[in-house]
């Protein structure tokens, strides 16, 4: 062992409190991204008093999905509220929190070195699976409290700017959402009196319905919209619909820099995740030649937890291919209808429709890209389209650079949470 290594059975013990008393119905469950998340089980006749009580800074962890997801789901609970978790679960505490600080604890769990270290215990763990055992055998840098606090205190700088830039953007998101359901599902959208004196009196940019524009009836819809709009199919939108494939070799292909290959878990609603991006090398990427991304394509999730998902790709990711998970949508009208349809394809209305496609005829969420062309997409007039698209690009422009500083914060992160195993190296928080 290094010698300022220690192993973490020497800090840890296992907590077994049970919700006897019904204390909470606050129940719990642990993402892959480490976190607590509310649990979406329905516990309609449930007895929750087996189920086990988490009190602050204490650890809930997931021994038995290591060996499925290669990772060790375990979380921090650092609020005074308690909850509870799955009676599967293993509850543990430090046990002298002036030695080691759980937060410091938190950090090293977050690193992807032990997460390989958890999955390879599992491979070669004679009882099959990473355990508690394994988990006390574990060996981690322990520094002085003081040392600890303070590599805890400059992780967190980082971590909180990422949260109020998460909070940010979530207004920005919302601005966004109200002015594409204003305009496109309330018909609302600013018009121009002087060209339509026959409509009410008022400001010169008046909602279209309200002050009385013509809605005309239609039959596809089945509900009244604008007279001049129409109903299209997203194919005759577009000049491109396709998805990709996983190069020859999977994962082990992968390298540290190439060409970016877009997966699912880079596609969320309406921002592109940038951190967990693939690289491919050139002949990799030229058996991708049919799916090479171009600025502005819209990326269209069609498998799994993340189906339906979707966002417009950026441009410093480029040059850029993606894997058979995504679609990459091509209009034939960029500059006018990107944003317009992302917003469509993001609503809840169009997320029911394609999801509802999918879960027809299959157990797995999936789109196929029949089901993709066929869909049906209200288009409005252009001279609307291109109001649209000016008043939502100063928006979209500010989540971008927001999204960008937070890609490299994460970054930041990942150093921080590298230089751990240097506990002697001081450790600099520099950035803008």
């Amino acid at each position: 062992m290094r010698s300022n290594y220690k192993k973490l059975g020497d800090f840890i013990s296992k907590v077994d409190v049970r919700n006897k008393n019904l204390q909470t119905e606050n129940l719990q469950g642990l993402s892959m991204t480490k976190e607590f998340r509310k649990s979406t089980s329905n516990i309609v006749g449930t007895n929750l008093k087996k189920y086990k009580i988490v009190g602050k800074n204490q650890f809930a962890c997931d021994f038995m999905s290591v060996i499925r997801v290669h990772k060790l789901p375990v979380v921090l609970h650092s609020s005074d509220d308690l909850i509870i978790v799955s009676p599967a679960y293993t509850v543990f505490k430090i046990i002298d929190e002036t030695v080691l600080n759980p937060e410091y604890l938190m950090m090293w769990f977050r690193r992807p070195e032990f997460d390989r270290y958890a999955d390879f215990r599992c491979d070669s763990a004679i009882r099959g699976g990473f355990k508690w055992d394994e988990l006390c055998e574990t060996e981690l840098p322990v520094p002085s409290i003081e040392k600890q606090h303070e590599i805890v205190k400059e992780y967190n700088v980082v971590k909180n700017r990422i949260s109020l830039n998460e909070q940010l953007n979530q207004k920005l998101e919302e601005t966004a959402q109200a002015l594409y359901k204003h305009w496109f599902v309330d018909f609302e959208f600013p018009f121009n009196k002087e060209s339509h004196p026959e409509l009410v009196s008022g400001s010169q940019h008046i909602g279209y319905k309200s002050s009385g524009g013509k809605m005309v009836y239609n039959e596809e819809l089945d509900k009244e919209i604008p007279e001049g709009w129409k109903q299209s199919s997203l194919k005759n939108l577009c000049q491109k619909i396709a998805s990709g494939a996983t190069p020859k070799g999977g994962k082990q292909g992968y390298g540290a820099d190439g060409i970016s290959l877009i997966r699912s878990m880079n596609v969320y609603d309406y921002h592109f995740f940038e951190n967990n991006l693939a690289f491919i090398d050139e002949n990799q990427a030229d058996k991708l030649k049919n799916v090479t991304i171009q600025a502005k394509d819209i990326l269209f999730n069609i498998t799994g937890a993340s189906v339906a998902r979707c966002c417009i790709v950026p441009t410093q990711i480029l040059p850029a291919r993606i894997n058979q998970h995504v679609m990459l949508i091509r209009l034939k009208n960029k500059d006018i209808l990107n944003n317009y349809l992302l917003y469509n394809l993001c609503s809840n209305e169009s997320k029911k429709e394609l999801i509802g496609v999918s879960e027809a005829g299959s157990t797995r969420q999936a789109i196929t890209k029949s089901e993709i062309e066929s869909f049906g997409v209200l288009y409005p007039k252009n001279e609307v389209l291109l109001k649209f698209e000016r008043s939502i690009e100063p928006i979209m422009e500010n989540r971008n650079s927001v999204t960008r500083i937070n890609n490299e914060l994460r970054k930041l992160q990942d150093l921080l949470l590298s230089k751990m195993a240097r506990v002697e190296d001081k450790l600099i928080l520099t950035y803008e």
